[in-house]
């Protein structure tokens, strides 16, 4: 896709008086490999410009779908936003988190869109599928 994005993507997580600070700064990174979290007043705080490593996972673990249904549902204008279990990602899995917040928190995106559009964006990062299969939009 020959689309230039502008996003800015802020990734926070809270880090537990029992948790290890760098196990949840890696959670963070093997979703988001360009992010550089910096720790502040319990919790991680990273901002990309960039899901691309995020996206790749999506169409590895071929939940494009679920992905998709979740950005849609919390479109506003040209933001979305999404929370993602800290164990799963640790291991390197995308799961989304719904419902009560895990016991130790999870990590929450917001995605601002700034060029072209969100809808375009979410097109880009999770693309839509015909039988589980990415469908060429070019």
């Amino acid at each position: 896709m020959s689309a230039v994005y502008s996003v800015d993507v802020r990734i926070t997580a809270p880090v537990n008086d029992t948790e290890v600070t760098d196990r949840v700064a890696d959670a963070i990174r093997n979703l988001f490999p360009e992010a550089d979290p910096d720790h502040r007043e319990g919790e991680l705080v990273a901002e990309v410009h960039t899901m691309e490593g995020f996206s790749e996972e999506l169409h590895r673990a071929e939940i494009l779908d679920t992905a998709r249904s979740v950005f849609f549902d919390s479109l506003s204008g040209e933001t979305f936003a999404f929370d993602l279990k800290k164990q799963a990602a640790f291991e390197g899995r995308v799961n989304f988190a719904v419902g009560d917040p895990s016991e130790l928190g999870d990590i929450h995106v917001e995605v601002t869109v700034r060029e072209p559009d969100a809808e375009s964006y979410i097109d880009y990062v999770a693309p839509p599928t015909e039988d589980g299969r990415p469908v060429d939009q070019g």
